[in-house]
């Protein structure tokens, strides 16, 4: 079973193109079902009917989840059930379609609405102050202040951030090209103030980071390594502790403030949408609902007969 779940990751890499990090994802949740077929002594996907993607389904619903005490009464979230039922579908479609499976079972399975979840955008004055330099300028300090920096002027992805290289960077002329999802390429231009954080950082911090194996991405560890998500999370999460903000930042909510920003200073929506690489008009729209919020609490504070 896993050797056909392999070639689906093959497939989503190589033909659709699709993100390491969505490879990654599907991977998980097959490997998920894979694991719970052995329970149910399946061996071969010609065996897997429809009841049986309906019964891992509930056990997925009802499982207790890991790393949580034994007391406590949290399940899978239906966002993270959506993504099993994609997973499989996008499997079974697959399958069909390469004639490895006699039929798609899976495209019976309905998808369960989503909670629009509206994203979460610092304000002004906690990005001045998460972005106000630190005293001590160490190598790695000048490398966090570039990452918050092109973070924020850019709105890149986390990932798009580890895997950025140096001739990705054209400072001079204010931009950057950026490799996302589905490896489209689009152009991002960069702030001043990220200019001269980036500047600073490849002349200063940079080559104190560099050993003789490091490789051609822009942001390094203090091993000279390339930044893992997990590690470059990490490291933001403590810029934010050492800054003062005290709120539970995350390394997208820095994206997410780039296009809220942009949206409350009159940007076009379709700029925005090509700005952060999103294929549709209706996953940047999302926007819209937080600076109308926004824009209905500025009304309310000051408007004299609101």
């Amino acid at each position: 079973m896993e050797q056909l779940v392999e070639d689906f990751l093959v497939y989503l890499r190589h033909e659709r193109g699709q993100s390491e990090n969505t490879a990654e994802t599907y991977h998980g949740m097959l490997r998920r079902f894979t694991l719970w077929a052995g329970t149910q002594s399946l061996t071969d996907w010609k065996q897997v009917e429809l009841k049986h993607l309906m019964l891992f389904l509930e056990h997925e619903r009802t499982r207790h989840l890991e790393n949580q005490p034994k007391e406590s009464t949290r399940r899978l979230s239906s966002e993270s059930v959506y993504l099993q039922i994609a997973a499989l579908r996008a499997f079974y479609r697959f399958a069909e379609n390469e004639k490895l499976l006699p039929a798609n079972i899976a495209e019976n399975l309905s998808l369960p609405g989503r909670w629009k979840r509206l994203p979460k955008a610092l304000t002004n004055a906690e990005i001045d102050q998460l972005l106000a330099p630190l005293p001590l300028q160490i190598p790695s300090a000048q490398c966090d202040q570039a990452v918050l920096e092109l973070a924020y002027a850019s709105g890149l992805r986390l990932s798009e951030l580890c895997h950025l290289r140096l001739e990705q960077l054209h400072l001079d002329a204010g931009f950057v090209t950026i490799i996302g999802t589905g490896n489209k390429e689009r152009v991002v231009p960069v702030g001043r103030a990220a200019v001269e954080a980036l500047n600073n950082y490849l002349t200063v911090g940079r080559p104190k980071l560099v050993t003789p194996r490091s490789p051609g991405t822009v942001f390094l560890t203090q091993r000279g390594t390339p930044f893992a998500r997990e590690t470059m999370w990490a490291r933001v999460k403590k810029r934010v502790k050492l800054s003062g903000v005290e709120r539970n930042v995350t390394p997208h909510m820095l994206r997410h403030s780039f296009a809220t920003h942009l949206l409350e200073h009159g940007a076009d929506l379709r700029v925005i949408q090509e700005l952060l690489g999103h294929a549709s008009i209706g996953t940047t729209e999302v926007y819209t609902h937080v600076t109308g919020s926004r824009l209905r609490e500025i009304h309310r504070k000051f408007h004299p007969r609101a």
